[in-house]
């Protein structure tokens, strides 16, 4: 891994100017096997960025826009009939492919969104009384456009539980958006974007992240941090079972990008926004105030002690 990982930051970072930090998130993620959630404004790079991934992964990639008329079955395939054999024949969906980009998934309604489900949580669809897989290598980048913005349907917890993480990109700083001024066209640079690995090479990964080590103690600091968010009057809601596993999973890859076999706790407090932040449901205060995620998270870390 330590000869191919540069490779793959410089080239996402080719095509995604200035935000080294968000890319390390995405790359973690995709290691622990979980989706990601990037939530921001329209042209930040959002769907560049799922794009780009894919193509340095040497992965397939599809991509779903959704509308508030999008069908289940425009997502997960149809049957159609066949007049010269007499038989019906399943046409594949979108859903089949390595790398599923859901293009401003809250423009769609709730029944198109739960499509989405099953697919997400077992990686494989139940359609018309089959059980279809789906790839090994199944990853879903939903991007989402904020809430206040018209047009949206606000993602249930259900759904915002199966986002492995939620990340945001931002703005860029003077510098990186002056050389996306005067450079190539990102469409372009996209075009050319080698593969650096394969599928294979990527599953071994994954599979290499589960073998990372979290000792007693940081298992100890995990449940410390998710007891605390159940039960501090911060949150209305606290961390649920599937949080905990996917804080531990995101804190294990994350050591392996920083080159590590083992996990500290400074990779789980580098991972505790992305993964916790659309978990946590804060607490409305008597004046009205509602305490902002990132500062919820921030929270939590100040309630609990570090082992």
């Amino acid at each position: 891994m330590n000869k191919d990982l540069p490779a793959i930051r410089d080239q996402l970072n080719s095509v995604i100017l200035g935000k080294h930090h968000q890319i390390d998130l995405c790359l973690c993620s995709l290691l622990a096997r979980g989706h990601l959630l990037i939530e921001d404004l329209p042209g930040m790079g959002k769907t560049i960025l799922a794009h780009a991934l894919a193509n340095v992964m040497g992965l397939a990639f599809s991509r779903i826009q959704f509308t508030s008329d999008l069908l289940p079955a425009d997502i997960l395939g149809v049957s159609i009939f066949d007049a010269g054999s007499s038989q019906f024949s399943f046409h594949e969906g979108p859903i089949f492919s390595s790398v599923v980009l859901a293009d401003e998934i809250n423009r769609a309604s709730p029944k198109t969104q739960s499509a989405l489900l099953e697919a997400m949580e077992e990686r494989q669809v139940s359609i018309e009384g089959r059980v279809r897989n789906l790839p090994a290598s199944f990853f879903v980048i939903a991007t989402q456009n904020p809430l206040e913005q018209a047009g949206t349907f606000p993602l249930p917890e259900s759904q915002l539980d199966r986002f492995f993480m939620r990340i945001r990109l931002g703005y860029p700083d003077r510098a990186s958006e002056r050389s996306l001024l005067e450079g190539e066209d990102r469409r372009d640079r996209l075009e050319g974007l080698p593969a650096v690995i394969d599928e294979k090479q990527l599953l071994a990964w994954q599979q290499q992240v589960a073998t990372i080590n979290a000792s007693q103690a940081l298992l100890d600091y995990v449940q410390d941090l998710v007891e605390q968010s159940r039960n501090a009057r911060h949150f209305r809601i606290g961390l649920s079972p599937r949080a905990a596993l996917d804080l531990v999973h995101a804190a294990r890859a994350w050591a392996m990008l920083m080159e590590r076999d083992f996990v500290i706790p400074e990779d789980v407090q580098a991972v505790l926004e992305p993964v916790a932040g659309h978990r946590l449901s804060p607490v409305v205060t008597e004046q009205g105030d509602i305490n902002i995620e990132s500062g919820a998270v921030a929270t939590l870390l100040e309630l609990t002690p570090v082992p």
